[in-house]
This record gives C-alpha cells, sequence and structure tokens, in this order.
C-alpha cells in the first residue's frame, strides 16, 4: 500500500500478520520509491532490542503503546516539517 498510495507518512506497527513491521520497514528502505519516507514504528514491544532493531531497519521513529497522543502528534509534525 506505501508504493500504491505514495503517503506523506507512515505508522508501521512491528506484530502483523505474515511480514513483521521490521521487515516491511527494512524492505520500504530498500525501495528507491519508499526510502525517504517518514516511518514511525509504534508497538506494544518495548525492550531495547525492539526499539534498536526498528532504529536499524530505518525507522525514523519508535514509540511504544499506549503512546501519548500529544508525543505522536509532535512526532509526526517533526518529520513532516
Amino acid at each position: 500500500m506505501a508504493k500504491g498510495e505514495n503517503p506523506d507518512l507512515l505508522i508501521l506497527d512491528v506484530m502483523l500478520p505474515g511480514l513483521d513491521g521490521f521487515e516491511i520497514c527494512h524492505q520500504l528502505r530498500q525501495d528507491p520509491l519508499t526510502e525517504n519516507l517518514p516511518i514511525i514504528m509504534l508497538s506494544a514491544k518495548g525492550q531495547e532490542i525492539d526499539r534498536t532493531t526498528g532504529l536499524k531497519v530505518g525507522a525514523n521513529e519508535y514509540l511504544t503503546k499506549p503512546v501519548d497522543r500529544a508525543l505522536l502528534l509532535e512526532k509526526i509534525t517533526s518529520l513532516l516539517d
């Protein structure tokens, strides 16, 4: 969908059926059409290794659930500026 819809920003969960969010993020970073797409990973997985992995595969931000709405809006605004 990210390739076909051409979004301004993607909020991506880690735990998804089939490919997980880490793999999807990695694949998006490998494609010239989506390599610069701002990606916020939002997950219940809050261990430091999960955050590190998310940033390593190319996420711009990694936030854990439940996320503070003001913080999420701040990150979105920052990435879209």
